[in-house]
C-alpha cells in the first residue's frame, strides 16, 4: 500500500491528539484513504520535553524548515498557533509544494486570505477544519454539504472556556470571578484568560465561519467583541426569572440582498427553548440557517487534544484522498466577494437592561421619559426593592436601533436618581 508522508509543526495539545489518533486508528484509516498516513518528521521547541504521546525521538527535530523543505513530504500539519512564525512557515511550506492542514484560528482569521489563494494557486490542499470548533466538522459541512444555501445567519456558542463559566454561574449562583479561579485550577482556563473572557478567541472563529458562510472576506478587527466580564450572578437571576439563559454568542448575519453583513460577538440573553440555550459547559454548537435547509445545528467538544485532534486526521484523510485521485485544490478560497460590513450602531435588537435607583417618586417616569424621546419602546418592565432605600428596574425592550438605546442610556445616566446602569444585554429571538 503506498505511504502518504505527513510533517508536523508543534506536538502541543493538538498535535499530540493527531498523532495519537494516527497511531492508535492506522490501520481503519489506511483503508479509508486507500493509503498509510505515515508522520515522517515533527517539529518541535524542545526535543527533551516530556511528551502527551509516545513518538521516536528520531522523527523529532527543533528545526521547522527541516519539515517544510523535506521533499516527502506531502502533507504538513501546522498546529503551533499564533500568527508568526506560523504564517512565514505555512507560506514556504506552499511554495515547496505541500498541501496544508492547519488548527490555527489567530492565523486564518488575521491573515489566512494569502495563505488560502497561494494554495489554491498552487493547486494544493488547505484544510482548516480544527481552527474554529475542535472536534464540530462545521467548515466542511458549510464548504460542501451546505454549498445548495443561501446561508442567511450563522450563531454559535464557540468558546468553552466562557460556556463552562457562564453555566457554573447559572447553576451554583457564583460570581464570575470565582468560577474564573475555578476554571484556571482545573485546567478549563489559561492563566491570562483574555482571548477567552474578553471574546477575541469567539472572534476569530466566527470570521472564519462568516467569510466561508457569505463568500466574503472578513476583516476581524471589523467585528465588535464584547466578553463576559460585566456579567453578574444577579444578571443570571434576572435572566432566569424572565425565562432566558445567558450565552456568548458569536453571530454573523447576511443581509437581505446579499450585499452586506454584520458579525459579532456579545453575551445574549437566549430564551429556554432556543437550540443554544441549553449548550452547557465546555460544550459548544453551531447554528446555520440556510434558505434550502433551514435551521441545522452541529454540537459537540470545541476544544481538547482527541476533538481537535480528530478535526485535523479528519483533514488529513481528505487531503490523502485528494492526492490518490490527484485533485489536490479542488476546494479553494471561497471568499470571491469583498461584502460590507455593517457597524453594531444599525443593529436592531431587543434589549435587557438593569438599572439601579435611589427608591423615590417619579424615577420610573422619568427613564421611560428618556427611552420614549429616544425612539426605545419597552415590553416589560420589573422593579424590585433593594436595601438602603434603592430600586432595582429591569427593562425588556421591543426591537432598537442600538445607537438609540446608546443615546438614550447616555441621558440616563446623568439623572440624579441613578446609581448605575448595572448592565445591557441584547436579547435574541
Amino acid at each position: 500500500m503506498r505511504e502518504i508522508k505527513i510533517g508536523v509543526l508543534g506536538l502541543g495539545v493538538v498535535g499530540s491528539g493527531a498523532v495519537r489518533i494516527l497511531q492508535e486508528n492506522a490501520d481503519a484509516i489506511a483503508q479509508r484513504v486507500g493509503a498509510k498516513l505515515v508522520v515522517k518528521k515533527i517539529a518541535v521547541r524542545s526535543l527533551d520535553k516530556p511528551r502527551a504521546v509516545s513518538v521516536d525521538r528520531a522523527l523529532l527535530t527543533d528545526d521547522p524548515y527541516e519539515v517544510i523543505n523535506d521533499p516527502e513530504i506531502e502533507i504538513l500539519a501546522e498546529l503551533i498557533g499564533g500568527v508568526e512564525p506560523a504564517h512565514e512557515y505555512v507560506m514556504r511550506a506552499i511554495e515547496s509544494g505541500k498541501n496544508i492542514i492547519t488548527a490555527n484560528k489567530e492565523m486564518m482569521a488575521k491573515a489566512g486570505h494569502d495563505l488560502m489563494e497561494a494554495a489554491g494557486a498552487a493547486k494544493k490542499d488547505f484544510f482548516l477544519e480544527g481552527s474554529v470548533a475542535g472536534g464540530i466538522p462545521i467548515v466542511a459541512a458549510m464548504k460542501e454539504s451546505l454549498t445548495g444555501n443561501q446561508i442567511r445567519e450563522v450563531m454559535g456558542i464557540v468558546n468553552g472556556t466562557t460556556n463552562y463559566i457562564l453555566t457554573k454561574m447559572t447553576e451554583e449562583g457564583a460570581a464570575f470571578a470565582d468560577v474564573l479561579a475555578e476554571a484556571q485550577a482545573h485546567g478549563y482556563a489559561e492563566s491570562d484568560p483574555t482571548s477567552d473572557v474578553d471574546g477575541f478567541d469567539a472572534q476569530y472563529k466566527i470570521a472564519i465561519l462568516a467569510s466561508i458562510a457569505f463568500n466574503s472576506r472578513v476583516h476581524v478587527e471589523d467585528i465588535s467583541a464584547e466578553g463576559i466580564r460585566g456579567i453578574e450572578a444577579r444578571d443570571i437571576i434576572v435572566a432566569r426569572e424572565l425565562g432566558y439563559r445567558i450565552k456568548l454568542v458569536a453571530v454573523a448575519e447576511q443581509s437581505a440582498n446579499g450585499k452586506s453583513m454584520q458579525v459579532r460577538v456579545h453575551p445574549a440573553l437566549l430564551p429556554l427553548k432556543h437550540p443554544l440555550a441549553t449548550v452547557d459547559d465546555v460544550f459548544n454548537a453551531v447554528l446555520v440557517r440556510g434558505d434550502a435547509v433551514g435551521d441545522v445545528m452541529f454540537y459537540g467538544r470545541g476544544a481538547g487534544s482527541l476533538p481537535t485532534g480528530s478535526a485535523v486526521v479528519g483533514d488529513m484523510v481528505a487531503a490523502g484522498r485528494n492526492i490518490l485521485a490527484a485533485s489536490t485544490g479542488r476546494i479553494g478560497c471561497t471568499c470571491f466577494e469583498e461584502k460590507r460590513m455593517l457597524s453594531v450602531d444599525v443593529l436592531e435588537s431587543r434589549y435587557y437592561i438593569r438599572v439601579r435607583v435611589d427608591d423615590r417618586p417619579k424615577v420610573l417616569a422619568s427613564i421611560a421619559s428618556i427611552f420614549g424621546d429616544n425612539d426605545v419602546s419597552i415590553e416589560s418592565v420589573i422593579q424590585h426593592l433593594l436595601p438602603s432605600a434603592e430600586a432595582e428596574i429591569v427593562w425588556v425592550t421591543h426591537l432598537v436601533r442600538e445607537k438609540h438605546l446608546r443615546a438614550a442610556l447616555a441621558t440616563i445616566t446623568k439623572l440624579d436618581a441613578v446609581r448605575a446602569v448595572s448592565n445591557c444585554i441584547r436579547v435574541a429571538e
